[in-house]
């Protein structure tokens, strides 16, 4: 049984699809993040050299939500963490698919990692998945980025176009909220940067370029947006105050 009941799916992509289009028949609004999105919404992600495994799966909901979220993962074969749950559900809570042996996030209202990143507000700009600058921007917000990040953004910019809507990769809207935040905006950049030097490195990888330029415009726009008083006052500090956390993992 494979549908709106049954044990979890062993892919992973095709189970936070499961999920998804369960929601959304739903009406609840329930989307998926991370590197399963980025599976779902980019072909790239899904063949070599980009292709990676999927250890767990991140979903973002509402607070209005949160508790139809609950009843809706159980239904569909998920163990909450009670205690993690209880003391961190009002922003975070914690499943587990015994069947696959994987964890399952939910994320509530915002996703506060490297930085506080806030998407209640843009959780149904598209279906089933947060939008690809909603997720480019979480990606690109992890400080001590590993590989399966680098691949992942990769994926987003080898098959996705800048745009000034959320039609492809919606620059306007992460240069604009990149302009009233100093921190989020410097780490934006030099992880992009980082990003670049990956793509263009990368062996068997056609189209680094074509993702190290779509980068590069990224932050040329990130550069061009007009900031914020707050971020000039905090950009006068600059790099000698610590402007992001390192998130503990959640196990």
């Amino acid at each position: 049984m494979n549908g709106e009941s049954g044990e979890p799916l062993s892919d992973p992509i095709a189970e936070g699809a499961r999920i998804a289009k369960v929601a959304a028949s739903r009406g609840l609004p329930l989307r998926i993040l991370g590197g399963v999105a980025i599976g779902l919404l980019c072909p790239s992600a899904r063949r070599l050299p980009l292709v990676r495994e999927y250890a767990d799966i991140d979903l973002g909901t509402t607070t209005a939500a949160r508790d139809g979220a609950v009843s809706l993962l159980e239904e569909l074969g998920y163990a909450g963490d009670k205690e993690f749950n209880m003391l961190h559900g009002h922003r975070r809570l914690n499943f587990w698919d015994e069947c696959n042996r994987r964890q399952l996030d939910v994320f509530v209202e915002e996703a506060h990692l490297c930085h506080r990143i806030k998407f209640g507000r843009r959780l149904e700009v598209v279906p089933l998945t947060l939008s690809l600058a909603d997720l480019t921007v979480l990606k690109l917000q992890v400080v001590e980025t590993n590989e399966k990040d680098y691949l992942d953004i990769c994926a987003i910019f080898a098959d996705h176009h800048l745009t000034a809507d959320d039609s492809g990769v919606n620059a306007a809207y992460i240069a604009d909220l990149a302009a009233s935040d100093w921190g989020l905006w410097r780490t934006l950049g030099m992880v992009g940067e980082r990003s670049e030097r990956f793509a263009l490195e990368l062996s068997g990888f056609e189209v680094g370029e074509v993702v190290a330029e779509r980068l590069r415009r990224l932050r040329a726009e990130l550069d061009r947006a007009p900031k914020s008083r707050g971020w000039k006052l905090r950009a006068k500090i600059g790099d000698r105050k610590r402007w992001y956390e390192l998130p503990e993992e959640v196990r």
